[in-house]
């Protein structure tokens, strides 16, 4: 079956393109980023801390059922412009990855419909593409389609 999020990797490069498009009207899109009980919903993470304005902290994290810390997040916002743009770097705690940034800009398409953008920047070509070998696509896949799912209950 083929991923509707669409995953850009050019090879020797240390970025990459996630793009999707949803069934939704961009300021519903938007909120799915914005909104720390609708970021609970479609990630099924707990949201720490969101501090939706420039050089405002996030802190995102993820129990086991035996109550064992098994995601944490973390990162700055750097822009955050409402149905247009977020800019903020994402840390993901205990692992080897490092810091990344990531752009995340939102598009009406029309009324109905609107396009997310995620620019996504490494340290290293190599940090990169460990990151690629992990279920990375289907995991955003998943995510983006929760959006789909619980936002469209919204409209």
């Amino acid at each position: 079956m083929e991923l509707k999020t669409k995953v850009n990797a050019e090879d020797g490069k240390q970025d990459l393109v996630i793009t999707r498009e949803f069934d939704l009207p961009l300021e519903l899109l938007f909120r799915a980023y914005a909104e720390p009980e609708l970021i609970e919903q479609w990630m099924g993470t707990k949201v720490l801390k969101l501090e939706n304005k420039k050089y405002g902290g996030w802190q995102f994290e993820t129990k086991d059922p035996k109550g064992n810390v098994a995601f944490q997040a973390s990162g700055v916002i750097h822009e955050f412009s409402p149905n247009r743009k977020i800019t903020r770097t994402f840390e993901m705690a205990n692992t080897p990855f490092g810091v990344q940034l990531e752009i995340t800009e939102f598009e009406k398409l029309t009324d109905e419909t609107s396009k997310v953008s995620m620019h996504v920047i490494y340290e290293s070509v190599a940090q990169r593409d460990e990151v690629l070998k992990l279920p990375f696509a289907q995991g955003i896949n998943w995510a983006h389609n929760r959006i789909q799912e619980i936002l469209s209950t919204l409209k």
